[in-house]
């Protein structure tokens, strides 16, 4: 909803369709696929159900169509979701993969990237690491990454971005979502209008950044 609001900002007119299981999915009508987290239980069903698509999404994914991923539905797009019970073939769209833990990584992040110049903020709830990403989308300021030991996070390759990141990631990172509101409109020839930086999503960006400073002091 975020989303179709900046692009309505720019007189980009939207139309929002909600998909899940058993609904048929033309790539070649959409311009921006969302996926979120979900439960454990839920991410099977939806593996089982996309897998069908598996080739229709590299297409799209070569094809520059976006698609923004968040939490634990990354982990349908790599190799292999590995657990104590059993190693699950995902969709192979990239090669990492990603193993249950039995510890929990619970917390706000901080971190950076090369697509703006401000900070990247967010939350995180997993019980997963991920190993073999060759393409990251953030670097961590403070908090964590694909695992403890790592100091990135997030894939990023043509149009498609994922993230562990919660919060939701766009309705906390106006700035971010800027970006890909411009990349929009020059990909569509639209001459891009700056936002109005006192709306109530850039304030609330500000006073985050001013407490997590004030509180490291």
């Amino acid at each position: 909803r975020f989303l179709k609001y900046k692009l309505e900002e720019q007189d980009i007119k939207t139309e929002i369709h909600f998909l899940s299981i058993d609904d048929k999915i033309d790539f070649n009508k959409y311009d921006f696929y969302y996926i979120g987290t979900g439960s454990r239980e839920n991410q099977e069903l939806v593996l089982n159900d996309i897998s069908k698509y598996k080739d229709d999404i590299k297409k799209a994914i070569d094809d520059n169509k976006y698609f923004l991923v968040t939490g634990n539905a990354l982990e349908l797009f790599g190799n292999k979701i590995i657990s104590d019970e059993n190693e699950t073939n995902a969709l192979e769209i990239f090669d990492f993969e990603t193993k249950n833990e039995e510890f929990r990584i619970v917390g706000e992040q901080f971190y950076e990237t090369d697509l703006i110049n401000q900070k990247i903020i967010g939350f995180q709830n997993r019980d997963c690491v991920m190993t073999k990403v060759d393409t990251p989308l953030f670097s961590v300021i403070k908090g964590t990454g694909f695992n403890p030991n790592e100091n990135n996070e997030g894939i990023k390759m043509n149009n498609f971005y994922g993230s562990y990141l919660l919060g939701p990631i766009l309705v906390r990172n106006p700035y971010l979502t800027d970006c890909l509101v411009k990349q929009i409109c020059k990909e569509n020839d639209i001459k891009y209008k700056k936002p109005n930086y006192d709306d109530e999503c850039y304030i609330a960006y500000s006073e985050y950044l001013k407490n997590f400073h004030e509180n490291q002091e």
